[in-house]
């Protein structure tokens, strides 16, 4: 007998595939360590999850809630030296647990709530990522331009 706490859905309310691994991506970014911006990545292939990622602070290293966030102290803006923070991006972290773990990404889709910024993008593309879909803009031209330049296909989400 069906459990009956679950219940069929119904097909007028199941999410596309966009909208399912987007919604993961939603998910994932409530994990994030940022002050400033939470950002969750989903690596797909086949409609099947490889990896995972959100913004943070490496392993084992102390959270921007506990040192304050250095981007903030030093008046660093949004979108400029990315360099210059304790924290690593969700695209960056979805691909080294990729790597750390074996699992092959070249050809895979990236889902992620906030547009790359250039250095995810240029990790993406030799990573050999085939597709991003980004819900949020980021005004990033270089990485928008590098992107233009390969046979990736960038869109934004559209759905729900």
């Amino acid at each position: 007998m069906a459990d009956a706490a679950v219940q069929t859905p119904h097909p007028e309310t199941r999410p596309s595939w966009d909208e399912y691994f987007m919604m993961l991506a939603e998910e994932v970014a409530t994990r994030t360590t940022c002050l400033r911006r939470g950002v969750g990545a989903v690596i797909v292939k086949d409609r099947r999850i490889l990896a995972t990622g959100y913004n943070g602070v490496p392993t084992g290293c102390a959270h921007c809630a506990e040192t304050g966030c250095l981007r903030e102290q030093l008046g660093v803006p949004s979108g400029q030296r990315h360099e210059i923070c304790r924290g690593l991006h969700a695209e960056q972290n979805a691909i080294i647990q990729a790597a750390r773990y074996g699992i092959n990404i070249d050809g895979a889709t990236i889902y992620v709530n906030t547009q790359p910024c250039v250095v995810c993008a240029k990790m993406l593309i030799n990573a050999g990522i085939k597709e991003i879909v980004y819900k949020n803009p980021y005004p990033d031209q270089l990485s928008q331009d590098m992107l233009a330049e390969t046979d990736i296909l960038v869109r934004e989400f559209v759905g729900e």
